[in-house]
């Protein structure tokens, strides 16, 4: 049967090549590996027999610089990229050859470290003589630092002047226009009213646009159906459902840990469902950005008497969480994990790169890292009782089941700079405050933990980084490219923005109404710049390969969510109930959506894994695509594929009439369009074939095709 399949569709999928946006994105979460796990062992343990700065460089070998590393000694290359086997480094960390450091082995947690940073390709931003790291602080010119774009205060530009002034309809488009007219590239004509609905439908839902829908989009014919379209799509909980998915990426949201000893679940979260509710809730109510990020900071402080936003602390609450819960090695790598999510999530800076010294690029100092790491340290999780009947320990539920896995109040502490990041090795105790290079005044914060202040902090109109962060984030969800390529880095590693008046344009005007996220998509989807076409001109390819220009709006593939939802739409088989707790994707018999997939940090459903679903160990600042065989193979033999083409098949047989009007009902329900009489035909050549379940395998077929995959 696949030789059908194979004969009739071509189901490898195209090759989607790796944007500027993946490369440096990628690099920088390597190097930011590099300088929190790798650098500081090389420094602790290594340098002062292996660097420039050594009495005799033992055995020839430096470990201060990348050329050192690479290069290696008397016994050769201390590393080899992606080949952790033939490694030295690795021999003699494990004790396998030379001993090394020979004061004692290492743990196997640091080992493991330097594995995946070589397998990863050991990026080593290092460079010539790199002397070892000390730890005097930077003297870093902060009024300077203020004066690039990140840090600067956030100004609503006067749009530019422009010479197709009838292409605009929003304020995004003379900022695009600008820049096209200067660099002498006309943009795309409009998408047609069909591909544009489809678009617009999975932007703001996730979902394919309804058949009546669209039908009523295409026969209106009066001023501003698109208007109208958007606003339709904006006030259904298909919408809250899709941008919820958006958030829990960010969040790092997962049901479980990494590890598991034995039979002992005390560290699942099997309620996690009640903050993904609780997201749902707040973007159907398009609650402000300053509120969401408020209450999930610190809901019990600015709503203690509001039950209805305790959910919203599973922000915090469901973070990864460990065993030898008393260890001040793993509070600290707790308290890391949190400040991660909160700066790299809301700021967009990578904070925790100064756990074990002042980092190295960006104006974060040590001190910085560990005054809100002691926010963390005075925050304890907890198992909040579901019920007043449920088996308590303490005050809290003594079951993961019986309880809503949050955080509150613990008793206030302020912390040590922990130098080199080792918490036996203590320095300066720095007060709980916000970072320099953002506070205003730089006062400590006094009330609790400090969690209601830092929110306060991050959400305040001068603070020039959360705004921008947010919209930025919001724009690659409808471009499938960011303004500013790094979305979790707007850091001196990062990229600068391709066009920086609209970034902060947008982000003003996004302020001024009320921090509404409906409003941000709704002006970004009626934009003429949106509304382009996607289709690659050669002159205007050979120009602006990258398309940093926004001459065109990407080709992208649908996420695995939308895949797997459009499937279940196809086939008539979605439950579309909104919030409750999670499936298991895989399942033939889930029907709900993806959105409501259980997601384990431990196993992730190799449906999830196979499609690009990220890592739920750590935030995640954008999907990456990939493209391998095994995909289609998966959809191929999938019982779940299989079970909606099934279904699908039994739906069209119930049309009256030809094999013909089967095969266009199939082609509207699959894909949204009726076939090419090329398409008819091909259908004929492939059902007058004797095999079994023909009409099954023709309706899976269409299920994996290539255009049920991408969106125009």
């Amino acid at each position: 049967m696949l030789r059908y399949f194979f004969a009739m569709f071509a189901v490898t999928q195209p090759v989607l090549l790796s944007d500027h946006a993946f490369a440096n994105e990628k690099k920088t979460e390597a190097i930011q590996f590099f300088e929190r796990k790798i650098r500081p062992v090389l420094v602790e343990h290594c340098y002062e027999c292996h660097s420039a700065n050594s009495k005799i460089i033992q055995g020839g070998l430096r470990l201060d610089s990348s050329e050192g590393m690479l290069n290696g000694g008397d016994s050769g290359a201390a590393v080899t990229p992606e080949k952790p086997e033939t490694s030295l480094i690795l021999d003699s960390l494990r004790y396998e050859g030379l001993e090394m450091p020979p004061a004692g082995q290492l743990s196997s947690e640091i080992i493991k470290d330097f594995e995946r940073w070589i397998l990863s390709g050991a990026v080593d931003p290092r460079i010539g003589n790199t002397t070892p790291t000390n730890d005097s602080e930077k003297n870093w010119d902060f009024s300077e630092e203020r004066k690039k774009w990140q840090y600067a205060p956030l100004i609503k530009h006067q749009p530019p002047e422009i010479q197709t002034v009838h292409w605009s309809r929003t304020s995004i488009d003379s900022f695009v226009l600008s820049q096209l007219e200067q660099n002498e590239v006309s943009p795309n004509p409009p998408a047609s009213k069909r591909d544009f609905a489809r678009r617009v439908a999975y932007d703001l839902t996730g979902l394919p646009i309804a058949e009546t829908l669209l039908n009523r989009f295409l026969d209106d014919h009066r001023p501003n159906s698109k208007n109208r379209l958007v606003d339709e799509l904006l006030s259904t909980p298909q919408h809250a459902e899709h941008w919820t998915r958006f958030w829990l990426d960010i969040s790092r949201y997962a049901e479980d840990q990494a590890h598991q000893v034995g039979n002992n679940d005390s560290l699942n979260y099997p309620n996690a469902y009640l903050y993904r509710d609780w997201v749902i809730d707040a973007f159907t109510s398009d609650m402000s950005y300053q509120d969401f990020i408020r209450y999930q900071l610190a809901a019990d402080l600015v709503a203690p008497h509001e039950p209805q936003h305790q959910a919203a602390l599973g922000f915090l609450g469901l973070g990864p969480k460990y065993y030898r819960r008393n260890s001040p090695e793993v509070m600290a790598d707790e308290w890391e994990d949190r400040v991660d999510t909160v700066t790299r999530g809301l700021l967009g800076l990578t904070v925790a790169c100064a756990r074990c010294h002042d980092h190295k690029y960006d104006p974060i100092s040590t001190k910085d890292y560990y005054s809100l790491a002691g926010i963390f340290a005075s925050t304890e999780l907890f198992n909040q009782p579901l019920s007043e009947a449920v088996e308590k320990k303490g005050d809290q539920a003594k079951q993961p089941s019986d309880g809503m896995h949050i955080v509150r109040e613990g008793p206030p502490r302020d912390l040590a700079v922990m130098i080199r990041g080792d918490v036996k090795n203590q320095g300066e105790v720095v007060q709980r405050r916000f970072l320099e290079i953002l506070a205003i005044d730089n006062k400590p914060y006094t009330n609790g933990s400090g969690r209601a202040e830092l929110a306060e902090s991050i959400i305040r109109e001068q603070n020039p980084l959360t705004a921008r962060v947010i919209v930025n984030r919001v724009w690659r969800q409808f471009f499938g490219k960011a303004l500013v390529d790094t979305p979790s880095n707007f850091g001196n590693l990062g990229s600068d923005p391709s066009h920086p008046d609209l970034l902060d344009t947008l982000s003003v005007e996004f302020m001024e109404h009320n921090w509404s996220l409906k409003w941000l998509h709704r002006e970004i989807a009626l934009s003429a710049t949106y509304g382009q076409s996607s289709h690659r001109e050669y002159s205007k390819t050979i120009k602006d390969p990258e398309n940093w220009l926004i001459w065109h709006v990407p080709q992208r593939r649908l996420t695995i969510e939308q895949m797997r939802d459009t499937m279940l739409v196809a086939a008539d088989q979605l439950d579309s109930t909104v919030k409750g707790r999670s499936i298991q994707p895989d399942d033939p018999a889930s029907n709900r959506r993806t959105l409501y997939s259980e997601i384990s940090r431990m196993d992730l459903n190799p449906m999830l894994a196979r499609f690009d679903f990220p890592d739920p160990n750590s935030h995640s600042a954008q999907r990456f695509e990939t493209t391998t065989p095994l995909q289609k193979l998966f959809l191929l033999n999938s019982p779940f594929t299989i079970n909606q083409a099934s279904a699908l098949a039994k739906r069209a047989m119930k049309t009256n009439g030809s094999d013909a009007s089967r095969i266009r009902e199939l082609y509207k329900m699959v894909l949204g369009r009726l076939p090419s009489e090329d398409e008819i035909n091909a259908g004929y050549d492939f059902l007058k074939n004797e095999m079994k379940e023909k009409w099954q395998a023709y309706s899976h077929a269409l299920l994996i095709s290539n255009e049920m995959f991408i969106l125009d």
